[in-house]
């Protein structure tokens, strides 16, 4: 299956490769000869389906809600035994196919034997995950069918909210990238940097410049997210620059009108996280945007480097975290914290929380809320001590913002090498791991906040690999 899954949807992606192994491995006409055994992997796989799609709504609700955890944890194991299982049956399948000599009777009766107890198993795990899938009402967890995007995230909003701290610098740098790009019909500009680092805010901030929106004459702002669909953006962006709806259907009749409406006025659409790296859907996408006035302008806003350079003649801008100050700064403004006179302790211990955000501007927002007008030392104690992804999805804004995507379980014939090394160049690409020098060595290093969300989200699976690698260092 090449369906994209979020970081935080471990348990739903393991799904998927059992799915896979139970669907692509003909496992039914492999292993199993008897009707009630072909019944038995139809209820697993229903099974699977079901919990599937419950998982994916626990992903998001285990944040702040224990219970919630609990039972992704038991599914996740259900699934590693059920994974196991089928491995281990079809394994002796290839072998069974292999040999093909008389045996005696005894050795058939104990291959027999083994097969029940093997089905035996399966069985308890069909009834496990169908026990956990039947607990969905007592933990709140709803399916609910939503439209095309698949974002955890809010929409965003062409709307400023409040001061932009330290970002002056990437702000004259961008507004220097539009001027040099005046004397061309179209210039496309993305700013790159991963989620939570200020993006959409400096956005906003040239989205809503009077200086440098003088002379534009249509303007739109258009949230994205994960699913490219190129004929619904075009629509938003016909409804964003006509202020009104589009009762157009067609593709080809939508880009005659854009191109009509864009044709010898100077533009500014923003883009505002985008995911996409598909060069077919950007070179249709972006064609009537070519015919516009010198100095028309497509900002996008992307957590992923490779997305620019998908688009012809982008500039990108990477923004890096902010310092320490600067953050404190967020931090003091969302938690109400005096300018003066406040307390020397609660501002100590508030700029040791803010070094946990490691330059993110949006975790010294979202603690910062946390910590609003609450000018007690233990609670600021508290939220130092606590993890961050103990909190409510509610009050954990960064949550979202941090989550990624994971890539496909591995295709048939691929080595695990293979897609560990694809999986481990699109991540960083994504700006999960930073490349940094050490001594004659490159070598790649992860933010700390994302590095605990990872942690967070495996488990004890994370506990079993440490354990794993622990062994192997002292020769077991």
């Amino acid at each position: 299956m090449a369906e994209a899954f979020v970081v935080g949807a471990l348990v739903n992606g393991f799904a998927n490769v059992v799915l896979d192994r139970l669907i692509l491995s003909e496992f039914v006409n492999k292993v199993v000869g008897k009707k009630l055994n072909k019944k038995l992997i139809e209820r697993l796989k229903t099974a699977i389906l079901a919990a599937k799609a419950l998982a994916a709504v626990a992903e998001q609700k285990q944040f702040g809600d224990e219970l919630v955890r609990e039972w992704l944890d038991s599914l996740r194991d259900a699934l590693y035994t059920a994974d196991d299982l089928l491995d281990r049956a079809l394994i002796k399948a290839e072998i069974r196919n292999k040999v093909r000599i008389c045996v005696p009777r005894i050795l058939n009766l104990s291959r027999r034997k083994s097969e029940g107890e093997m089905m035996a198993k399966i069985e308890e795990v069909v009834e496990r995950i169908e026990d956990l899938e039947r607990r969905k009402d007592i933990l709140g967890l709803r399916v609910v069918q939503t439209g095309s995007s698949s974002s955890w995230r809010s929409p965003s909003t062409s709307l400023e909210r409040g001061t932009m701290y330290g970002r002056d610098d990437d702000k004259q740098a961008l507004i220097k990238m539009l001027h040099d790009n005046n004397d061309h019909k179209l210039s496309v500009i993305s700013i790159v940097g991963m989620g939570g680092v200020g993006k959409t805010t400096l956005a906003q901030c040239l989205y809503n410049n009077e200086d440098l929106m003088k002379g534009v004459d249509l303007k739109a702002w258009i949230c994205v997210s994960e699913n490219f669909d190129v004929v619904e953006i075009t629509k938003n962006v016909m409804k964003g620059i006509s202020s009104g709806d589009c009762s157009l259907d067609g593709f080809d009749l939508l880009q005659q009108d854009l191109k009509k409406r864009l044709l010898e006025n100077k533009f500014f659409i923003v883009l505002d996280d985008v995911w996409s790296e598909d060069d077919d859907m950007w070179k249709s996408f972006i064609t009537p945007f070519q015919d516009g006035r010198k100095g028309s302008t497509v900002l996008l806003t992307t957590r992923k480097a490779n997305v620019g350079p998908r688009v012809q003649n982008c500039n990108s801008h990477f923004l890096n975290g902010l310092s320490n100050d600067y953050c404190w700064s967020i931090f003091a403004a969302n938690a109400c914290f005096p300018e003066s006179n406040g307390c020397s302790e609660l501002e100590e211990i508030g700029k040791m929380i803010v070094k946990r955000c490691d330059g993110l501007p949006l975790a010294a927002e979202t603690l910062g809320r946390l910590l609003h007008s609450e000018h007690r030392v233990e609670e600021w104690k508290k939220i130092l001590s606590s993890d961050i992804w103990e909190f409510p999805m509610a009050n954990c804004k960064i949550v979202p913002a941090l989550l990624i995507n994971l890539l496909r379980p591995p295709k048939r014939g691929e080595t695990l090498e293979e897609v560990g090394c694809e999986c481990f160049d699109d991540l960083a690409s994504r700006l999960l791991f930073k490349q940094v020098q050490k001594h004659d060595e490159k070598s790649f290093v992860m933010h700390d906040l994302m590095h605990d969300l990872v942690a967070f989200l495996a488990g004890n699976f994370m506990v079993d690999y440490q354990n794993l690698v622990k062994m192997k260092r002292w020769g077991f």
